[in-house]
């Protein structure tokens, strides 16, 4: 697949939104005027939105699923479930349906097959037949397999805990794999972790009970060389090239789980671009103060009110042309 027909996820899906928005009553020139300066912002934003307009062009004679999609979504409220699913509609018949997706997730079709996803700030508990519980957190998707030989749970994209559960009719209990596509975490009676978040080159998992057995894609899992187990309390990240060294667990990792985001000494940028998964829209960190410092606790369930007390924490200001659009940048006092 040539980079001219690939995307990123999360601009596709940005992209998206933006268009179903300007199909709206509530479409003003000031919120015109928000979407042109994120098309502006990035270059693939501007291919992106252009892909968009050109896919509608072919397909405004042919889909009148398509129509209908973009209609139901552009008449529902910005965070409803209805909402939700129409704009995945939207991206599998922009994207998906013509045969273009995104070059460094390929599993991202299977978003739209998945068995259990969340949206922005969404967080979902599910209790398998097999007694684990599993939690996904915001924006994320996994397919699910549990009545064969082995338990299977695949994560798409996201985070999600795992809790095994003891799979008590079988005798003796099925082996459960979490399945990413960088390889597979073999739980030995556990709590833990799995992230993978837009694509990374990289997923994680982290351990708060147990182990777990890491074994990265294309490995046997008796290869001592590249097989890795992880013990509560520490944490690894792995590619389908190898698992890194165990590291300890950070201070308030896992806390997303209860509905809470905890820094210590976190970098603005990274911070912002933490909590820009829990909220729609474009949250955009100026450079002159991305290396400025957070740390603290802070509620999930209100992104906007967590955004409004940075100005009292730190020299920034928050400014906003619409709540699709918020830019953290230099105190106003500031020169």
């Amino acid at each position: 697949m040539t980079r001219s027909a690939t995307f990123d996820a999360a601009i596709a899906r940005q992209a998206v939104e933006w268009w179903v928005t300007l199909q709206s009553g509530d479409a003003t020139e000031t919120l015109r005027a928000a979407c042109a300066r994120w098309r502006a912002v990035n270059p693939e934003h501007e291919r992106a939105w252009l892909h968009i307009e050109n896919a509608d062009r072919r397909m405004r004679h042919v889909s009148g699923t398509l129509g209908a999609a973009v209609a139901q979504a552009a008449l529902r409220a910005p965070r409803s479930r209805g909402r939700r699913m129409a704009v995945k509609a939207i991206v599998g018949a922009l994207f998906v349906g013509t045969g273009v997706w995104v070059a460094n997730d390929p599993m991202a079709v299977q978003w739209l097959r998945a068995d259990a996803r969340t949206g922005p700030g969404e967080r979902r508990t599910l209790r398998l037949a097999d007694g684990t519980t599993l939690v996904l957190n915001t924006r994320s998707a996994v397919r699910l397999s549990m009545d064969g030989d082995v338990r299977r749970i695949g994560l798409v994209e996201g985070e999600i805990m795992v809790t095994t559960g003891k799979d008590a009719a079988h005798v003796p209990p099925r082996a459960l794999i979490v399945a990413t596509t960088h390889g597979t975490l073999e739980p030995l009676g556990t709590r833990f972790v799995a992230r993978r978040i837009d694509g990374g080159r990289d997923a994680c998992v982290q351990v708060f009970e147990g182990a777990v057995r890491v074994v990265p894609q294309g490995a046997p899992s008796d290869d001592r060389a590249s097989v890795r187990i992880v013990r509560a309390g520490e944490q690894a990240s792995f590619s389908a090239r190898g698992v890194e060294a165990a590291l300890p667990l950070a201070e308030g990792d896992g806390a997303w789980a209860d509905g809470m985001l905890v820094t210590v000494d976190m970098r603005l940028d990274t911070f912002l671009a933490e909590l820009s998964r829990y909220r729609r829209g474009y949250l955009r960190c100026d450079p002159a103060v991305a290396s400025l410092r957070v740390s603290g606790t802070y509620p999930l369930a209100d992104i906007d009110a967590i955004l409004g007390v940075l100005p009292h924490a730190l020299p920034v200001s928050v400014s906003s042309v619409t709540r699709y659009w918020v830019t953290i940048g230099p105190s106003r006092s500031v020169s």
